[in-house]
């Protein structure tokens, strides 16, 4: 059964979700989205992707042509629509069509796609086992050129280091700011374990304030598990006990190898378990 897709204000037949050529998100990736995950039906954390949509939209001066309860309730008849269950939603505004000048006030209104489908982003066995990963070459943008807060549609910085990662045959890439300190991956947050204790780079170092990383850190702390936001290096992923990824798309998954170097005996450790075990039941609203 085709999609249907929220097209500025309505739904339409996947085949019919069109947008003008001269749209600036096309362009120019001028524009904002947001990954959101559905578990039973129920879209998680969408209030909080809202908001952060929002910010982002703000940060550069993008008007968003709906409001927050009106955008809630398109992205959920979007998911009803398509009978989704298990899942995830693309919510993107662009900067809507404009002139082929880099004027963004050119461009009258923005424009609004939610799409709602099926996500695996990596296959279950490397839950069990582990990604291996690698240091990318591509260092993270600059906080004072792109913000890492604006989760923007440009991501070709991004793209770029995930591209080394597959020209090596690893499952992702670790991107490292300015000052050499660790950002975050290619698509999610790092955390890492050491002397029992919870470590990851704080936004300032380059990295999205992940929706997952900030549910992971307050599960760890209602464990009584320590979370320390420090800058990392390179050295501290190699010398780790544990290391492991968040996102909406990834969930909690371990790493097990950066660089050619084992982390930890070469398999998600206990922390990386307990917290994948903790976000899941948390994900699908069951008790602890």
């Amino acid at each position: 059964m085709a999609l249907k897709i929220w097209l500025n204000d309505k739904l339409v037949d996947e085949a019919d979700a069109r947008i003008s050529v001269f749209d600036h998100g096309l362009l120019y990736g001028d524009g904002v989205f947001e990954g959101i995950r559905v578990y039973s039906k129920r879209v998680f954390e969408l209030e909080a992707h809202i908001k952060r949509l929002y910010e982002s939209a703000k940060a550069i001066r993008l008007e968003i042509p709906m409001d927050r309860d009106k955008l809630i309730k398109a992205v959920e008849k979007t998911v009803e629509a398509n009978g989704v269950i298990d899942g995830y939603i693309r919510l993107v505004v662009t900067r809507g069509p404009g002139t082929l000048g880099l004027n963004p006030f050119t461009c009258e209104t923005g424009g609004i796609i939610i799409i709602a489908d099926n996500i695996q982003l990596y296959p279950e066995e490397l839950y069990e086992k582990g990604l291996k990963v690698i240091s990318a070459t591509t260092v993270r943008n600059h906080p004072l050129a792109i913000p890492p807060q604006v989760k923007s549609l440009n991501y070709l910085n991004n793209i770029l280091a995930k591209i080394e990662a597959l020209d090596v045959s690893a499952a992702e890439a670790i991107m490292y700011n300015h000052e050499g300190y660790v950002a975050e991956a290619t698509g999610d947050n790092v955390f890492i374990v050491k002397d029992g204790l919870i470590y990851t780079p704080p936004v300032e170092a380059g990295a999205l304030g992940g929706i997952t990383r900030g549910i992971v850190i307050r599960l760890a702390a209602e464990a009584k598990l320590k979370v320390v936001e420090k800058n990392l290096t390179r050295f501290d992923l190699y010398i780790c006990d544990e290391f492991f990824l968040t996102g909406t798309a990834a969930e909690v998954i371990g790493v097990v190898d950066i660089d050619g170097r084992t982390v930890g005996d070469g398999r998600p450790g206990p922390y990386t378990r307990l917290m994948r075990k903790k976000f899941f039941k948390y994900a699908h609203g069951k008790s602890k």
